[in-house]
């Protein structure tokens, strides 16, 4: 039987869930005031995402949900329907808006249930004000669900306002690997964004891509634009898929300042798309969006 731990600690901002295999073959940490955020992952025994130290959350974003922007807005101001709006910017090197409202926020655990094969929890926040440059409503539901072998994130979002908002929506998990220069990322894609010094999308390059793509000592921060919604890793010791309920995908691969360790980022937008409107989406009064992305070891 899976367990369901909640792991409480004002004094040390300990607020986090684990889910765990009796014999911890497989293990999630999901830390409810970083935004509901994955922390640490195992599947059938192998260590997939871990603890970034010393690495801060505030500057990795780890496994956090990006919305409602995936990515940058470029001096934190857009247009919609008109009307300019100004977000608050929390990039300051670039002077960008980064990764959208909600990383930090904290969610409530308002459901769980474990059995012989799985366990899951549903995790909520729900924003009621108005925020500087998104003025509306809305509430985020998350769910994780763990086996053995594979770990799906289920994202629901409702318009609970009065007016349309617009949006993009991804997700930021770091992968670990035991010896990343000999690991791989398989994907099908024969297009990248072209950035400027502040990565901000300026346009779309065609361009010839290997797959599987061989990570070795490049230093990466690049965009592309998929044309499945699967994308693979492999590592000397395992073999993960990951998938998107989401046909029309973006994938971000970002290698941090740590050893072993690559961002591989679905989205549904690049950076800017509340300007440049690619992979742009809007979600009307009362209207639901899902999505889900699933981890699968193979």
């Amino acid at each position: 039987m899976y367990t369901i731990k909640h792991i409480q600690d004002s004094a040390n901002n300990h607020n986090f869930l684990e889910i765990s295999h009796p014999k911890k073959v497989s293990y999630a940490k999901i830390h409810l005031s970083l935004g509901g955020s994955l922390q640490e992952l195992i599947l059938n025994n192998h260590l997939i995402i871990k603890d970034l130290h010393p690495l801060t959350y505030n500057n990795t974003y780890a496994s956090a949900i990006l919305f409602p922007f995936a990515n940058r807005v470029a001096d934190g101001v857009y247009e919609f329907e008109g009307k300019e709006y100004c977000l608050d910017i929390n990039q300051s090197e670039e002077i960008n808006a980064l990764h959208g409202l909600v990383y930090n926020k904290t969610f409530e655990l308002i459901e769980q249930n474990t059995a012989k094969e799985k366990a899951f929890v549903l995790l909520r926040y729900e924003e009621t004000q108005y925020c500087k440059g998104f003025p509306y409503t809305y509430t985020i539901d998350l769910k994780y669900t763990l086996t053995k072998d594979q770990m799906d994130l289920s994202v629901v979002v409702k318009n609970t306002g009065t007016k349309t908002f617009p949006f993009t929506i991804g997700w930021h998990p770091y992968f670990h690997s035991q010896d990343l220069f000999n690991s791989n990322v398989g994907f099908k894609s024969n297009k990248t964004t072209v950035f400027d010094k502040r990565n901000i999308t300026l346009g779309i390059n065609y361009v010839d891509i290997n797959d599987p793509f061989k990570i070795e000592n490049k230093t990466l921060d690049d965009c592309f634009i998929l044309d499945s919604n699967k994308v693979s890793f492999e590592t000397p010791t395992y073999h993960v898929v990951l998938k998107s309920s989401e046909k029309n995908c973006f994938l971000q691969l970002y290698t941090p300042p740590k050893p072993n360790t690559i961002a591989i980022e679905p989205t549904t937008g690049i950076s800017n798309s509340l300007n440049n409107g690619i992979g742009l989406k809007t979600l009307s009064p009362n209207e639901i969006y899902n999505i889900s992305w699933n981890l699968l070891i193979k």
